[in-house]
């Protein structure tokens, strides 16, 4: 592992080396989970609506548990190079399991470029976090806790929104009141520049300079020192997103000292929401948490 301070690179191949304290921060820093307590009485409310965009009904998956504590909230974002993929796919955020570990967790639906030009999806997720925000007293969210976690497409997305943040974008499908800030985000095989990506095409607005709206959506032209910390996780087999853009991404966030940890594997190919990678996320989790 290399440290700097602030920032945090954490290079992992295989997935090895992870350390011991992690597992204490862990137990410290993360609600206790259901093995510690016994099983955890926990809600889960299907296909709710989160936001409404020209009469289209955007949907989510949420769960909590049950009591009054002020919870961390975590919403996950889903892959499909922005025109596939759901938030129910094989890959996605179990949020009974998040739930359970005493998250308040959402997984979301966004719409896809086959029918929404871009910059649909991205808009789409801000409204996500709004509502988070707007609900926050209602699930007894914390709001200066609010992480976002995405693989792929999904990966690409959560990382816009630590870096560009609102930017230049009008706010569409309501609760235009609430913030729109989160803690920090996790991004498994994200892309990072569009411009450069294979499959970046897809990603075309009505209208206006096409090369510069890709630009504008691609996280590692934004990273800042007021960046939100942000992990990296990447695969150099990955090939729908070259792992080089990964690299490129975490070269910005150490120049800008942002808080952040690169864990980089030989063989896991273009990763979805894998146990592995729910275990980094936590252990990312925890380390913001001590930076509080």
């Amino acid at each position: 592992m290399t440290t700097s301070s602030p920032a945090i690179e954490w290079l992992t191949h295989r997935g090895l080396g992870r350390l011991v304290l992690t597992v204490v921060m862990l137990s410290l820093l993360l609600p206790a989970s259901s093995s510690a307590q016994g099983e955890s009485r926990v809600t889960v409310k299907k296909d709710l609506i989160y936001g409404r965009v020209e009469g289209s009904a955007l949907l989510a998956d949420i769960a909590s548990p049950e009591g009054n504590e002020r919870l961390p909230a975590i919403i996950y974002v889903h892959g499909g190079s922005w025109r596939g993929g759901s938030r129910t796919g094989r890959r996605s955020l179990d949020v009974g399991d998040w739930a359970q570990s005493g998250f308040f967790a959402m997984t979301i639906d966004y719409r896809l470029v086959g029918a929404t030009p871009a910059p649909a999806a991205y808009l789409d997720l801000l409204c996500a976090i709004r509502w988070v925000h707007a609900h926050a007293e209602e699930y007894s969210i914390d709001p200066e806790r609010v992480y976002l976690i995405g693989n792929s497409a999904g990966g690409h997305l959560v990382s816009l929104a630590a870096t560009l943040g609102e930017g230049p974008h009008a706010r569409v499908g309501g609760w235009d009141d609430a913030r729109s800030d989160v803690r920090a985000v996790i991004s498994a095989s994200g892309a990072y520049d569009v411009n450069t990506l294979s499959w970046g095409t897809l990603w075309t607005p009505i209208s206006g300079d096409v090369e510069a709206a890709r630009r504008l959506a691609s996280p590692m032209h934004h990273v800042t020192t007021a960046s939100t910390p942000i992990l990296v996780l990447h695969s150099d087999d990955d090939e729908s997103v070259p792992v080089q853009q990964a690299v490129d991404m975490v070269q910005a966030l150490e120049k800008a000292s942002v808080l952040h940890r690169f864990v980089r594997y030989a063989d896991r190919g273009h990763m979805g929401i894998t146990e592995e990678v729910v275990q980094e996320a936590r252990a990312f989790i925890a380390e913001v948490e001590e930076y509080r």
